[in-house]
């Protein structure tokens, strides 16, 4: 399912430790393979990417959302 969110990028340390995107309704998606670019805690940026179903993590914090394409709006 494709889909395009805004939000802040978060570091989890759940597991080995994650990069999520935490949207501006609270919902949390798990990046899967960011693009270095992505790798800042603290990021607001906008998404677009594919919620893949089929994909299971250690951390399990939300959906997994492989990333298409971004744009950074600003950061904190």
């Amino acid at each position: 399912m494709s889909i395009s969110v805004t939000g802040t990028i978060e570091r989890k340390g759940l597991g080995p430790g994650t990069w999520a995107l935490v949207t501006d309704d609270g919902e949390t998606y798990e990046l899967q393979k960011p693009p270095e670019e992505l790798r800042k805690s603290g990021l607001k940026v906008k998404v677009k990417g594919e919620v893949k179903k089929d994909v299971m993590t250690f951390a399990m914090i939300g959906p997994v959302l492989e990333v298409n394409s971004f744009e950074q709006l600003s950061s904190d």
